[in-house]
């Protein structure tokens, strides 16, 4: 990347521009070079003093570079392991759904595979919005049992 050698100057280029805002444009000017040069840029400290050279990586880094290292990356991918985790703990929940009470099983429906809220809920039934948060709490209860079998 390229720096920007060359600064506008602002107060020839706008002659009727206010201190405030000429000094706004640097500082945005200086924004833009630090976020498209100095966050990429590898550079050497020399301390002159100690005697010493120490070497700043970049704080930010490109695909192509890391490709061009070798470097490694995670796999986005979901493992098989996982999936078939997923898949088997998928089955006993199904499994477990099927084991409650009609009423039960309609509650956990409603809430969780359609995504009503328990406030929804209770106004289309009728029933107290803690009825069915304690319902809900109960039968979510029995369900973390069934499976722990």
């Amino acid at each position: 990347m390229a720096k920007l050698e060359k600064r506008v100057n602002y107060r020839k280029q706008y002659p009727g521009l206010s201190d405030e805002q000429i000094e706004a444009l640097e500082k945005s000017d200086r924004k833009m070079e630090y976020q498209q040069y100095d966050l990429k840029a590898e550079r050497y400290r020399i301390d002159y003093v100690k005697r010493t050279v120490a070497f700043v990586p970049s704080r930010e880094d490109s695909y192509e570079r890391l490709l061009e290292e070798n470097r490694q990356f995670a796999d986005e991918r979901v493992s098989v392991e996982n999936a078939a985790v997923k898949a088997v703990m998928l089955e006993k929940m199904q499994t477990c759904l099927e084991l409650l009470a009609p009423k039960e099983k309609e509650l956990i429906t409603e809430l969780f595979l359609k995504g009503k809220s328990e406030r929804q809920l209770s106004r289309e039934t009728d029933i107290p919005y803690m009825t069915i948060h304690d319902r809900k709490i109960k039968i979510l209860g029995k369900l973390k049992k069934l499976m722990d079998k």
